[in-house]
């Protein structure tokens, strides 16, 4: 049974291999198979007077592998009320990810998935608050009121940290599991077959690995091997598998 998921194995293995040289930029998708996979996609270096052809295809999203250190940056669009309400909204995720152990980047990610930073958001289904807990799950985390910044902090983190531990770290099936619910992820036996799922998962995996994201770097400890392919085209795959 694996203990890590494709995209977290992949990305602390892209970390090891830092020192071999790389040209261009590193992408990341979702298969059909559910499997994160990371590219390498600029073809061959060619002569400056010829034109790079672009990458074409869908769902692919550049990402960056380095773990930055800039403090939480406010959107330049945001009122003043807005912004200081966002900061509200942060220092609670400061105080809430250490007691649960989930990286704060990974929650603000979810967050900005979820409702867009909108602690009164409501959705079609009935899920209510920042991370958007339906009220069944509200009441199994002891949530009383999931409008309540603070209540639905504690118990979306508190509930991601479990789906996290359900799945020994595998960061695409808990965040499946968060948007699907477990029963469907034990059924398909990964992420599922479900286009929203996949796509909230991309989603929040750009949000948390984009640049200026203040992931921490060492979240989770690499236990699996990572084989580096190079295709005819010059491509280059990191894989575990």
């Amino acid at each position: 049974m694996r203990t890590l998921s494709n995209s977290v194995a992949f990305l602390l293995g892209l970390l090891i291999l830092c020192a071999i040289p790389a040209h261009g930029q590193i992408v990341s998708y979702m298969d059909s198979d559910g499997k994160r996979v990371f590219i390498n996609a600029d073809p061959p270096p060619v002569p400056t007077s010829a034109k790079s052809p672009q990458l074409k295809a869908a769902g692919i999203t550049k990402i960056a592998f380095h773990s930055t250190q800039h403090p939480f940056l406010t959107p330049p669009e945001l009122s003043a009320a807005a912004a200081a309400n966002r900061e509200k909204i942060e220092v609670m995720i400061r105080e809430v990810s250490p007691r649960y152990r989930v990286d704060p980047a990974l929650v603000r990610a979810v967050i900005e998935t979820e409702s867009h930073w909108n602690m009164r958001a409501i959705s079609r289904r009935g899920a209510q608050g920042l991370m958007q807990l339906v009220p069944g799950t509200a009441q199994q985390l002891g949530v009383r009121n999931a409008l309540d910044p603070r209540q639905n902090l504690d118990g979306g983190v508190r509930y991601l940290q479990s789906l996290l531990t359900r799945y020994n770290g595998d960061l695409d099936r808990a965040l499946a599991a968060y948007n699907a619910g477990p029963g469907a992820v034990d059924r398909a036996g990964g992420v599922p077959r479900i286009r929203e799922t996949r796509e909230y998962v991309q989603k929040v995996t750009d949000s948390y690995y984009r640049p200026g994201s203040d992931r921490l770097p060492r979240i989770f400890e690499a236990r699996e091997p990572i084989f580096k392919t190079v295709e005819s085209d010059g491509r280059v795959i990191f894989t575990n598998e």
